[in-house]
């Protein structure tokens, strides 16, 4: 009866040895050169002027929320579309619902100010 489950077991060591494999691979192969410059922080070319535990204006969050809410919204719509004509009109009222809400919370954020940078 185990025996149903080797497959399994074995794409989960496939999958774990591509991802730590490379990684593995790369801290044994690699030059070991370790300088001041290599090892301070880089911040987008400058030197870090603050530190690093400040908290975000809030509108990163909002943005990201969005990006999250679209990109949901995407990954529902395309196997929807394919699929469309064997749902019926239904699925497709259904859609416009669910499309209708998205296009309201949009909306919400939008008059809100959080898509707006100063």
């Amino acid at each position: 009866m185990l025996d149903n489950y080797l497959p399994i077991l074995i794409f989960i060591l496939v999958g774990a040895l591509v991802g730590v494999g490379p990684l593995a691979i790369g801290y044994l192969l690699g030059p070991r050169r370790p300088d001041a410059e290599k090892d301070s922080p880089y911040e987008c070319g400058f030197e870090a002027f603050e530190t690093a535990r400040l908290k975000f204006d809030v509108r990163f969050y909002l943005v990201a929320i969005l990006f999250i809410v679209f990109d949901l919204e995407i990954a529902f719509l395309f196997p929807w579309a394919v699929a469309l004509d064997e749902l019926g009109i239904f699925a497709f009222w259904a859609m416009v619902v669910f499309l209708g809400i998205l296009v309201v919370g949009f909306i919400y954020e939008w008059k809100k100010g959080a898509l707006e940078w100063e």
